[in-house]
């Protein structure tokens, strides 16, 4: 499993938009995420590009980091 920081969540509708955005990544699976902690965790099957995990994050409108 691995987790990622991400900015800008603040409410439901946030974390429904960074989910689904993480589960269209190829390779994403049981994508769990939380406002409280503003992160995500995953499991990836080896195969994850960082830069379209990037990219589907922050076309959703939120930051990695």
């Amino acid at each position: 499993m691995k987790t990622i920081k991400i900015k800008g969540m603040s409410c439901g509708h946030c974390i429904r938009a960074v989910t689904e955005a993480l589960e269209g990544v190829d390779g994403i699976e049981n994508v769990s995420v939380s406002l409280e902690m503003g992160s995500a965790t995953f499991d990836d099957d080896g195969s994850v590009n960082m830069d379209a995990l990037r990219s589907a994050i922050e076309d959703a409108g939120y930051e990695v980091g």
